[in-house]
């Protein structure tokens, strides 16, 4: 049954706590036994007070003080096992919540662009943060409280044949109807609970894309048609959710039904006994505290069961995240990348993001260091996705890319990142403060350094009129810098890394004509001791470039200079005229 897999999964996680496991397990096992010792001396108390007629009073006030002393005896150390049971349970699951949120939120930031493409960012936290939370709940509830049920009813219970096999076997068999009729419960709504699980997901995933919008939401006066999806998908969530909850209903009438037939059954069956000499009354009055106890204790079981249940759904998005691969594998034992000038090299490569349909088409081209390369093209002509597999976000379908004669798919991933400075066509800043985000780049950076990158980026002037300078927090996403700030600092953070290779990805497109040319003017001189690629649809920026290499649908159509491509008169001309035209008209 996938339940049983599901959670053996979630104890197997566990694994590096094998010596409380072991702990927990046999306090449990003293916790139940004291527990199943109660009604023993209960039914001895009750057969002792039957003979005590026949009994002298120091007979029997000798006997009552012995049973007293070891009742009391077993009930001070079940305290102290149920003290130590709590906190070692609270600290177990408290330390293996945060060693699974912590391995799950590693493992995602790992996944390629292939990966996040298809998911949403809010969908992948409720996954984290609420299968976190169902194995935080599991783990505690399980060792504090339920894990004695399964040992009284696995181990204790067939011990109590030993007192009296007649009623052994009866309780037995009530137990067993309880059990099978849960089961049924578990078999029967299991699908549909997936489903449930689905839509909640949905419902996430709807109201992260809404927030993450909320400017074009109010822009376009989309808060009814937003907020009507919202209940909508509200909606279908319950329309699943009742019939689950109707069987659990029905499960629950049966539980508290359950501990009274029991009793009664005990009683009845105890009494035939009796009568036939087969039963003293000491020992019906144990086992009818051996059917409170358990089904008081299956009641709860059975509570436990149904959270499991309806949270499975939740745990197996949680490991199907987990268990998630990579598209980009890395080679066992691949050695680091030795960057040793910087030459980056396409070999005819090619790709698909969609099977049959050419991204990159053929693309040959070399960037040395010291030059400085532009790609230019109309949006979704292949420029960006180039760099992207330069830093291996995916690999080529076709061909292979080098960096000082070194196959990038034959190297760790580290290394050839640390190799590469990037500006995203998008800041992607964090909401942290100035400082944190250019630490980024370079985690060691000195003030010095810091100070220098920024002069660079033209970000230094802005940084120092903020109310606190570098320790200004820039918001989510950079919300509290306009668009150009915001391209400055990436700029800056990018080279704050000092790379070897320099991917500059349509990083000046937020910035004016003239902070564009004072940004290329301070950076010639860095750009000299590295091999830069600039990516950008300006003309202006690509002229600064030793070579321009000119993309259409995939594929190279022109390279040159500046100048040599103005000559041919081709696609890189008329981009030209065109750009020339619009800054004419714009003067006009």
């Amino acid at each position: 049954m996938r339940f049983i897999r599901v959670y053996a999964r979630v104890l197997g996680l566990l694994r590096g706590e094998r010596a409380v496991v072991v702990g927990l397990v046999l306090a449990n096992l003293m916790v139940m036994a004291f527990q199943f010792a109660e009604p023993v001396l209960f039914g001895r108390v009750i057969n002792l007070l039957i003979r005590s007629d026949a009994m002298t009073h120091k007979s029997v006030l000798h006997d009552a003080v012995i049973l007293l002393a070891v009742w009391a005896g077993i009930g001070l150390v079940s305290i102290g096992a149920n003290i130590m049971l709590a906190v070692q349970a609270e600290r177990l699951a408290h330390r293996g919540r945060l060693t699974a949120m912590a391995r799950y939120f590693r493992h995602v930031l790992s996944l390629p662009p292939a990966f996040h493409r298809e998911r949403q960012s809010g969908r992948l936290m409720k996954m984290m943060l609420s299968g976190a939370d169902g194995l935080f709940w599991m783990w505690l509830s399980f060792f504090r409280e339920h894990l004695a049920t399964l040992l009284a009813t696995l181990v204790l219970l067939p011990l109590t044949i030993i007192l009296n096999w007649q009623l052994a076997i009866a309780l037995i068999l009530l137990v067993l109807v309880f059990c099978t009729f849960t089961v049924l419960t578990i078999s029967r709504t299991e699908s549909a609970q997936r489903q449930v699980e689905g839509y909640h997901s949905m419902l996430a995933g709807t109201a992260q894309d809404a927030l993450a919008n909320v400017l074009v939401v109010q822009a376009f006066t989309r808060l009814g048609a937003e907020a009507q999806n919202f209940r909508a998908t509200g909606e279908m969530v319950l329309a699943k959710q009742f019939p689950v909850l109707n069987w659990w209903a029905v499960l629950s009438v049966v539980t508290s039904a359950a501990s009274t037939i029991t009793v009664i059954t005990i009683f009845m069956i105890g009494t035939v006994l009796h009568l036939h000499g087969s039963a003293s009354i000491g020992a019906i009055v144990s086992f009818m505290g051996f059917a409170t106890l358990l089904i008081g204790r299956l009641t709860g079981a059975m509570g436990f069961v149904s959270r499991l249940f309806l949270q499975m759904p939740t745990l197996l998005d949680f490991f199907a995240v987990l268990d998630a691969e990579t598209t980009i594998p890395e080679r066992h034992a691949a050695p680091a990348l030795t960057v040793t000038e910087g030459e980056v090299r396409f070999d005819r490569v090619g790709f698909e993001y969609v099977s049959g349909i050419p991204t990159v088409q053929d693309v040959s081209f070399t960037a040395r260091p010291g030059t400085v390369i532009a790609l230019v093209g109309a949006t979704g002509a292949g420029k960006s996705s180039s760099m992207a597999l330069l830093q291996r976000y995916w690999d080529p379908t076709r061909g292979r890319i080098t960096i000082d004669g070194q196959d990038i798919r034959n190297v760790t991933l580290d290394s050839l990142r640390s190799a590469i400075g990037v500006v995203f066509q998008d800041s992607l800043l964090f909401n942290r403060s100035i400082r944190e985000n250019l630490l980024v780049g370079k985690p060691d950076a000195t003030e010095a350094e810091l100070h220098r990158a920024c002069e660079m980026a033209e970000a230094l002037e802005f940084i120092e009129r903020q109310p606190s300078g570098f320790e200004t927090m820039i918001g989510e996403r950079g919300i509290n810098l306009s668009g150009g700030q915001k391209q400055r600092v990436a700029i800056a953070r990018a080279l704050a890394r000092q790379p070897q290779i320099l991917i500059l990805d349509d990083a000046l497109s937020s910035v004016d004509a003239t902070t564009e040319e004072k940004i290329l003017n301070s950076l010639r001189s860095e750009l000299a001791r590295r091999t830069a690629i600039l990516i950008s649809h300006r003309i202006s920026t690509a002229r600064q470039a030793d070579r321009v290499v000119v993309l259409d649908d995939g594929a190279i159509v022109e390279q040159g200079t500046h100048e040599e491509l103005i000559a041919l008169n081709g696609l890189y001309a008329d981009m030209h005229h065109k750009q020339m035209l619009m800054v004419a008209l714009e003067k006009g």
